[in-house]
């Protein structure tokens, strides 16, 4: 029995149930994609369902606000996967009247489908024979086939690609590449293989050489870069209501348009809280040093953890006598913890806020 036939057989008794495969809707195929590049399954399913909810179609999230998008985005990271789903949304609208290109060559077109992306929609929607090859895929095959080759380098990739292309099943190209996939999430684990329960045990090149925990082998190691972000919840009350003062970031950096508390990032751990409102010119600008005091509770610290980055959190709680004109900034503005909540954010700062609102 081939690679092709053994892979399918033993997908048919194994294959995960997951809705998005109970569809060929090539909207719902796709936003699964996205939720589900670089997010676990188990987490992304909650936000697919919700996601679904609030957009059922590709209508009603092209007419969504980015604001809209992105607080339901908020948990799942990497929020430019949010921002391209969007802007994708539109063009699908108004380019293409709703309906969802049916060529790889057309879908690699759209903003944040890549290849994977383009080969997954146009065999699981439209069964057309392209194989989609993502990190389970590259992981299955190397190890068959034995590729020491390190496989974050375009002609491994290629080479990998090329034998996906010639096993793909070409009556059932989406059950095929879901069914790699599969393999690769439930038995050829990036550790701890299941090499017992895989169908191809007897003639894995890895597992013949005892190489399984050696492939596929990277060449590149990601720097992690330490940064240390200082967080300054500056409140007051207006009324019945307390608001605070937020910001909405902007396109420069990571979290790009997500609303957070005044930031000062600095080189190290160390600060005194006032020295916000002397490195800050718009805080300079709003307040003088007896517009405010800074409250007694210890500095909050939490640890973030991004692909690239590990921020250092600090944050401090400080009281306004009053809501102070912010008209000098667009970026600024005051707001309740009701109206704060409707806004995408990065989640550290959900975090903090959640913990802060229940001590006021």
């Amino acid at each position: 029995m081939d690679f092709t036939s053994r892979l399918m057989l033993w997908y048919q008794h194994h294959q995960r149930a997951l809705p998005w495969r109970q569809t060929s809707d090539a909207y719902k195929i796709w936003l699964s994609e996205v939720i589900l590049q670089q997010t676990r399954i188990a987490q992304g399913m909650s936000y697919y369902h919700r996601f679904l909810e609030h957009f059922p179609d590709v209508y009603t999230l092209a007419a969504a606000s980015e604001d809209q998008v992105l607080a339901l985005w908020q948990g799942l990271g990497y929020y430019s996967r949010a921002r391209n789903m969007h802007h994708t949304a539109k063009i699908i609208v108004e380019k293409w009247g709703g309906e969802f290109p049916a060529s790889c060559k057309d879908l690699r077109q759209l903003k944040g489908v890549g290849p994977y992306t383009a080969a997954a929609i146009a065999s699981i929607a439209f069964n057309l024979p392209h194989a989609a090859v993502d990190g389970n895929v590259i992981r299955v095959i190397a190890r068959y086939l034995g590729i020491e080759h390190p496989v974050d380098l375009p002609a491994t990739v290629k080479m990998i690609s090329e034998a996906a292309e010639q096993w793909i099943d070409r009556q059932q190209p989406g059950a095929f590449n879901q069914a790699l996939m599969d393999l690769g999430a439930l038995i050829c684990k990036p550790s701890g293989a299941l090499c017992q329960q895989c169908p191809f045990v007897m003639d894995c090149q890895a597992r013949i050489n005892n190489k399984v925990d050696a492939i596929p082998v990277k060449k590149k190691k990601i720097r992690i870069k330490t940064r240390y972000f200082h967080f300054f919840f500056i409140y007051t009350r207006n009324g019945e209501d307390i608001v605070f003062l937020v910001q909405r970031r902007d396109d420069k950096d990571i979290w790009r348009n997500l609303h957070q508390i005044p930031l000062l990032e600095t080189s190290g751990e160390a600060i005194e809280p006032l020295e916000i409102i002397e490195n800050k010119s718009y805080l300079h600008n709003m307040f003088t040093m007896s517009d405010i005091s800074v409250c007694p509770d210890p500095v909050h610290h939490t640890a973030h953890q991004l692909t690239h980055q590990r921020i250092e959190a600090f944050f401090y709680v400080i009281r306004a006598k009053s809501k102070h004109n912010t008209d000098f900034d667009k970026s600024l503005r005051w707001l309740t913890f009701e109206q704060f909540q409707q806004l995408g954010k990065p989640v550290l700062i959900s975090r903090f806020l959640e913990k802060v609102q229940k001590s006021l």
